[in-house]
């Protein structure tokens, strides 16, 4: 290799990677080498500059914890993680959207009907619809798993050493036999992504807001069914077409409508509601 240069260097690295050939690994490691490689001498990086992107990752790092994850943040705010959603929704599918820093896989089972909000203020909202296939067959047992911040824009995982439980508005349901679910819970507002780290420094250095549109989160599952990992955002509501993260998509705004006919639904309530939201989730068989 004493005869490599910077032209030859990305070929010479590429080498000594024994992948299996043809295999996906192959694929996207060189695919990968081969980017970076020619970002760099696309525009002559200087020491100081790959110092500089080296020292910004090691802060994503530094600031992450099991409860916040400043690289899925960093993907998120520069379209990564949105582009991924677009690429591998399912035909038919509900249209993905992001996962965000905060989730958590072990929220408590919930049973429908139950309220997420905890006795918070705000507007108390109605969240239900069905979980179908993409020929609209209920899926019957359908798990949705939900999150979301509360009606001042936080999380409450964020609030921890304020008191806050970390597992406040977060649920999970199990459709009933119909495919349908419904709970209640607070109407979330626009927040700004976590703005105290690294990422945070990315978007005041390239003027860039950090404001969401209000949302809630969902993960939704099915035996023999692709799940989804999703969001719902709310119709004439803040940040729709300048979402900070890009998670906005048409098809995933919902209406909130009055709760005066909500008794016709037919649901057992903990809680009664002062607005209706209905959204139903699609989702594709496997493979």
């Amino acid at each position: 290799m004493r005869d490599i240069n910077q032209f030859t260097i990305t070929e010479a690295v590429k080498k000594t990677f024994k992948t299996e050939p043809g295999s996906r690994f192959e694929q996207l490691l060189r695919g990968f080498i081969d980017h970076l490689h020619d970002y760099t001498r696309e525009n002559n990086v200087t020491h100081a500059e790959w110092m500089g992107i080296l020292n910004f990752l090691y802060d994503c790092g530094q600031i992450s914890t099991p409860e916040r994850h400043e690289f899925i943040l960093l993907s998120d705010v520069i379209g990564f993680s949105a582009l991924v959603d677009m690429i591998n929704t399912k035909g038919g599918a509900t249209e993905g959207s992001n996962l965000g820093p905060f989730y958590l896989d072990n929220a408590p089972r919930m049973k429908l009907g139950g309220n997420l909000s905890d006795g918070r203020e705000g507007v108390s909202v109605l969240v239900h619809g069905r979980v179908t296939d993409s020929l609209h067959n209920p899926l019957p047992g359908a798990i949705v798993d939900t999150w979301q911040a509360d009606a001042s824009g936080t999380y409450p995982i964020q609030e921890q050493e304020q008191g806050q439980d970390k597992y406040d508005l977060r649920g999970v349901f199990e459709a009933d036999e119909q495919g349908r679910y419904y709970y209640t819970t607070v109407l979330p507002k626009p927040y700004t992504v976590p703005y105290d780290g690294p990422v945070g420094r990315l978007l005041r250095a390239g003027n860039r807001h950090a404001w969401r549109a209000a949302h809630l989160h969902y993960i939704v599952r099915a035996p023999g069914m692709s799940s989804i990992t999703t969001e719902i955002f709310f119709d004439n509501t803040e940040y729709l077409d300048n979402d900070a993260v890009f998670g906005v998509r048409k098809s995933l705004i919902a209406k909130l409508g009055p709760a005066s006919k909500v008794d016709e639904l037919g649901y057992s309530l903990e809680r009664k509601p002062d607005a209706v939201c209905k959204f139903d989730f699609v989702l594709a068989p496997e493979g």
